[in-house]
């Protein structure tokens, strides 16, 4: 982390905080001595969450590329995988 500043520095400070982001400093900001965010730049948010997708989109893909009957799992399938043991003894 380049920079920690508190909330009220942050406010305070702005300006002088986003041109620091601007020339690609990363800051904390903190409340009460614990980060609670952090500001940086937008080419840095972009390398970061450059490729990812929604779930959704995600699940839709892969549900267009799996056939429908390859999915039915067999009648017992659940069946199995049920916990036969009897559970811990609850008596005092």
């Amino acid at each position: 982390m380049s920079k920690s500043i508190s909330v009220a520095q942050a406010r305070a400070e702005l300006p002088n905080l986003l041109r620091d982001v601007e020339r690609g400093e990363t800051v904390e900001i903190t409340r009460r001595g614990r980060p609670v965010a952090i500001v940086l730049s937008v080419g840095d948010y972009e390398r970061l969450t450059a490729g990812r997708r929604a779930f959704a989109d995600a699940y839709r893909a892969w549900r267009a590329s799996v056939a429908d009957e390859d999915l039915v799992l067999p009648q017992d399938y659940f069946r199995q995988l049920r916990d036969r043991s009897p559970g811990r003894d609850t008596a005092p």
